[in-house]
């Protein structure tokens, strides 16, 4: 069978690139395999394949050489077995590739190696330095002498009461390590003088808990099966039809997203080409010595599947569930796959519609039910899930959902409570910094093709006049976004603004051009002052939204090396070129996320917190599109099933 262009990566593929690799002379005993990821063809080259056409099949490696901190890229045909393209990256202008595995390794060894870091363990009252845990983190950039061009994390300390102890609960504070990872030195050792306690009363969540007894079970079925169907990485639903992929970077990305119109002859109208969170970052608000640099970017610097969960029925997932295993690398290039790492099922979502209606007698109700497709990773105290939702009726969500153990401090010996203006003190002694959880949705948009235009949609008053004598009319306005520049965009609710992306080639039933409109949450933006380095590095959280041309080669908004870049190499760089998106092959890319000051009730792991977009059909369609829906009086009666059996039937007795 002939394989897709977008096809994911096999774990025979990867085995298959690092032999290229080998055979070339690239993989020495000191080379490491930070990133490695199917190179998609361009986007117009794509969408004129056809079945059958024969598949160039590439791969993008980044190999780090621990020896001399050289970066390279390397570009692999697999059917050739070929090398066929590489290039230096400029560590010091570009950045690094991300942390790795192995790395949190190497900070133990080095930090215990290390005469100040022991002395300054001993004088907090730490002897017992096999239960220290070190957090190694990214770096960032702050024009901090003798730091450019090293591979660098700055390490904090937690203490482990036992091998079951929650570790997040017992912040060793004050002092903080600057490593080199490639040279294994300790480059600079901190201590801010400020007294702090060491928090030792354990909070462990994860262990066996006297649990409550009310609970009665829930039981989700489908006698018949889900309404879905998978062939290799295609699904289909309801309309519905997209294929999947997963790579280290993204995680989960929706390629091809489109919905079968029955209105149109079972057309398979496309809406989004490709959907995946293209980065997240989460800075921290606590200007202290200890901490002023605390900001990470969960895709750039981590790589968001390198910690993917394998997901568990009956914990993570319930129902008629379709798990696919999601096949990534390790440090040494090798196929490393995570058993269960994509979830999907199908759900009922309540009402769909309803109406009962006084003149006709007609009660007429139809129940929702969405398909989702999620997928969770951890990342070290955090996690996050990530759930796509498509409906019945056309709308595409995206929820974001955070939860795992917030990062602790603990709180100043000498400030009192609830006056330390930095974080929250959420368990006597344990402070919380403020941050925020800031996520970038690339969102590659073909609105019933590749010709697209974005408007800009808000509420507009209507003062009293001629044309409003009664002063109760309010009308909306639009505003076309016609350069790259122009579609540098904040959100508002107070005027309820949303963004329609249209195809001003096709036309719907009452005329108008098919659209589809984002709807953003509106919450803040990137805090931080203007002028900072995560400001700048970090550019893209500073709108909720950024609209360019699309670019095959523009796919990550704070640049392709983002651990330790200094900025300059993403979104807003490329925008200067201030290229139309008037009637172009457009991309959106939304920022949206959470702020977060730590309450007690997010103490000792944290509740879900959710945040996310919406994009609704607005004019895409001649009519609701679910009006074929079931009804489900008629599917309980088919069943034999009556009024009263399991719950009321839809429609009263007359």
């Amino acid at each position: 069978m002939t394989p897709h262009p977008l096809d994911r990566l096999t774990a025979a593929e990867y085995e298959t690139n690092r032999e290229v690799l080998a055979a070339a002379g690239l993989v020495t005993p000191t080379t490491r395999f930070p990133v490695v990821t199917l190179a998609e063809p361009a986007k117009a080259d794509v969408l004129t394949w056809k079945d059958g056409d024969p598949v160039e099949r590439r791969v993008r490696t980044v190999l780090l050489d621990r020896a001399d901190n050289a970066v390279t890229e390397v570009l692999v045909d697999l059917g050739r077995r070929a090398v066929v393209a590489t290039r230096a990256v400029d560590v010091r202008t570009e950045g690094q590739p991300p942390i790795m595995l192995e790395e949190f390794g190497i900070v133990e060894d080095v930090l215990w190696a290390h005469e100040g870091w022991n002395a300054a363990m001993t004088r907090r009252g730490i002897t017992e330095h096999r239960r220290v845990r070190i957090s190694a983190l990214s770096a960032g950039t702050f024009d901090i002498p003798g730091e450019e061009g090293r591979r660098l994390t700055r390490c904090l300390a937690f203490l482990q009461l036992n091998d079951d102890d929650n570790i997040w609960a017992h912040p060793i504070d004050g002092v903080v390590a600057y490593v080199d990872l490639n040279t294994r030195e300790v480059v600079e050792l901190i201590e801010d003088g400020r007294q702090y306690d060491l928090p030792t009363e354990p909070y462990d969540f994860h262990l066996p808990q006297a649990e409550r007894t009310s609970q009665k079970p829930i039981h989700i079925t489908q006698p018949e099966g889900p309404s879905f169907s998978v062939d290799g990485d295609v699904v289909e639903w309801e309309g519905w039809r997209f294929r999947l992929g997963y790579n280290m970077v993204e995680g989960l990305v929706l390629h091809q997203l489109g919905f079968r119109d029955r209105s149109q002859g079972d057309r398979l109208r496309p809406v989004v080409y490709r959907a995946s969170i293209a980065e997240m970052v989460v800075p921290y608000g606590d200007p202290s010595p200890v901490r002023f640099w605390q900001n990470y970017f969960d895709a750039g610097e981590y790589s968001l599947s390198r910690e993917g969960n394998s997901l568990a029925l009956g914990c993570d997932c319930l129902g008629e569930i379709r798990y696919f295993d999601g096949v990534i690398h390790d440090d040494d290039g090798h196929a490393r796959t995570i058993t269960n790492a994509i979830c999907m099922h199908e759900e009922d979502y309540g009402l769909l519609w309803k109406h009962t209606d006084a003149y006709s007698g007609a009660s007429s109700t139809r129940r929702q039910r969405r398909l989702v497709v999620s997928f969770f990773i951890t990342v070290g105290n955090y996690d996050y899930g990530f759930y796509w939702y498509l409906y019945l009726d056309g709308t595409i969500e995206l929820e974001c959902k955070a939860t795992g153990v917030v990062f602790a401090s603990a709180y100043p010996r000498d400030v009192e409570p609830g006056t330390y203006p930095w974080a929250s003190e959420i368990a006597p002694g344990i402070a919380a910094p403020y941050h925020q959880h800031l996520f970038s949705a690339r969102l590659d948009m073909q609105v019933d093709g590749t010709v697209n235009a974005v408007d800009e949609l808000e509420v507009k008053r209507v003062p009293m006049g001629p044309d409003n004598p009664y002063g109760n009319g309010f009308t909306r306005q639009s505003r076309r976004l016609r350069t790259e520049l122009e579609g540098v965009r904040e959100a508002d609710n107070r005027v309820q603004r949303v963004w329609a992306v249209s195809n001003p080639d096709v036309r719907n039933a009452v005329g108008e051009p098919v659209r589809y409109v984002l709807h953003p949450e509106g919450q803040p933006t990137l805090l931080a002052d203007e002028g900072s380095s995560i400001a700048r590095r970090a550019a893209f959280t500073t709108r909720h939204l950024w609209v360019t041309a699309h670019d095959d080669a523009q796919r990550f908004p704070a640049g392709d090396y983002v651990n330790q870049s200094a900025g300059g190499q993403g979104i807003d760089t490329w925008i200067q070129q201030d290229r139309s998106i008037d009637g172009a092959d457009v991309v959106l890319w939304h920022t949206f996320g959470l702020t977060h000051f730590p309450r007690p009730e997010d103490w000792p792991i944290m509740p879900v917190d959710t945040t996310g977009f919406v994009l609704k059909p607005d004019g895409f369609f001649d009519r609701n599109p679910a009006l074929d829906t079931p009804d489900p009086a008629r599917g309980r009666q088919a069943h034999g099933e009556t009024a009263g059996s399991d719950g009321d039937c839809c429609h009263p007795a007359r």
